[in-house]
């Protein structure tokens, strides 16, 4: 039995109430008329009709809009479905279209859901976030944030998927339950592709007495005709409903170390949602540092240069360990004491170890071997300095054994290399990102 089914026949059992539901699905719209829509609309009769759970209603025209969604219309329904609707629609009341919802309805966006009431900003709110803009259909690869929330149930770990991802503005990760997102813009070909940031796919939350759901998959027939994206919406519109139980609660970021390492004297360095213990090097200089998603981003606009962020706190002799993730031709370091570079340089994983390459202790020494994963990925390092000797393993390789550091490898701090200094993550030169950053000293 194909998952989608098994999916289907396992919500005849959730609830005997449920049957009753009606939805009302909208396909108006008054921008970009997305190809995909016929398609998707018969996907959600689909949906309805093997589901048994509710029946479906459309409004495909002003018409039906004005017919079916005034107020007194609505009491019927107990959800609604906007698919790949845009722009200013000619809801007859939108105040009371937002206070409906919020009464205890369900609402689910699908893609250009967010494209929609741009000037109307209760709506914006409401559906979580705004669209800003894509690049060219990209193939990207999905986190699921909350592998165990019922919606993304059937979304396969690791999936890779090929679709139109959205960027989005007024997007605040502190309202919404976070679902599926990124970590890196989507490779489109634009001059910003895979920079590390927060790029949402899909997302949950309350709005007062109802439910949200949006996701920003879906322009593609060929991705709404795939099993798991058929309960992905079909487990969306339940939950939305009440029908089905899920976390709507914002997810939190804020970051502890693993009980392991706590007994072991590991402290995190950064608590994954501000800047609390860091301070700017140069506090006129740009703020390029942000708190994204338990990520630590450094984004430097065109043509300008970031600024480094330091540790309030000084260290002498220590472990610390941390996560980066660089896009290609991208230049940052990591800086042991303040003053001793560990470099970190988006170069191709056939680039030969040098004294200013990647993993290098910053034209002091190069790294014994290439150990980092190509540009985009996650890397994860442990350096370990005791008096002017340091050690250094890069996922899970040691690029520097027992080295003697006993002078500043420039852009320091200071020349004091036998004190405490701060750790500081450069921000000048290139994007960056940083997460699960933790600490030891040594005594």
């Amino acid at each position: 039995m194909k998952a989608s089914a098994l999916a289907l026949a396992a919500c005849f059992a959730i609830s005997a109430q449920a049957a009753d539901k009606k939805v009302l699905v909208v396909s108006v719209t008054k921008g970009f008329k997305h190809d995909v829509i016929p398609s998707a609309d018969k996907m959600l009769e689909k949906l309805a009709k093997e589901s048994g759970q509710f029946d479906v209603e459309f409004v495909k025209s002003d018409e039906d809009m004005a017919k079916l969604m005034t107020m007194d219309a609505l009491k019927k329904y107990d959800g609604v479905v906007f698919n790949n609707t845009t722009g200013e629609l000619p809801l007859p009341d939108k105040q009371g279209f937002i206070n409906w919802v919020a009464s205890g309805k369900g609402f689910v966006g699908l893609h250009a859901a967010t494209d929609t009431f741009a000037g109307f900003p209760p709506y914006t709110e409401m559906v979580g976030g705004l669209f800003l803009t894509h690049g060219a259909q990209a193939t990207v690869n999905v986190i699921k944030e909350d592998p165990t929330h019922p919606i993304i149930k059937d979304i396969p770990d690791n999936l890779v998927v090929h679709d139109e991802m959205y960027i989005m503005q007024k997007f605040n990760r502190a309202t919404v339950h976070g679902l599926l997102t990124m970590d890196k813009r989507p490779n489109d070909g634009s001059p910003t592709a895979n920079q590390p940031g927060d790029y949402t796919i899909a997302y949950c939350k309350n709005w007062g007495q109802g439910r949200v759901f949006y996701t920003s998959l879906g322009h593609r027939t060929d991705v709404i005709e795939k099993d798991w994206y058929e309960s992905h919406v079909l487990q969306g519109i339940l939950w939305s409903m009440g029908v089905i139980d899920g976390d709507p609660s914002a997810t939190s970021n804020w970051y502890t170390v693993s009980t392991e390492e706590a007994v072991d004297g590991f402290v995190p360095l950064y608590n994954g949602c501000d800047l609390t213990g860091w301070h700017y090097r140069n506090p006129n200089g740009l703020k390029s540092w942000s708190s994204q998603n338990g990520m630590l981003v450094n984004s430097i606009p065109k043509g300008q240069h970031g600024t480094d962020l330091v540790t309030n706190q000084k260290y002498r002799d220590f472990v610390v360990r941390y996560e980066y993730m660089v896009p290609e031709g991208s230049n940052s370091g990591f800086y042991l004491r303040g003053r001793h570079e560990v470099q970190i340089f988006g170069e191709p994983v056939t680039a030969k170890p040098e004294k200013t390459g990647d993993n290098a202790i910053y034209n002091h020494t190069a790294a014994l071997a290439k150990a980092s994963k190509k540009p985009g990925e996650w890397n994860t390092v442990e350096a370990t300095v005791k008096g002017n000797q340091f050690t250094i393993i890069v996922n899970g390789v040691k690029v520097h054994d027992n080295v003697t550091v006993d002078r500043p490898t420039g852009s320091e701090l200071d020349g004091n290399v036998n004190d405490p200094g701060a750790f500081f993550v450069q921000g000048d030169h290139g994007n960056v990102a940083f997460r699960h950053m933790r600490v030891k000293e040594l005594k």
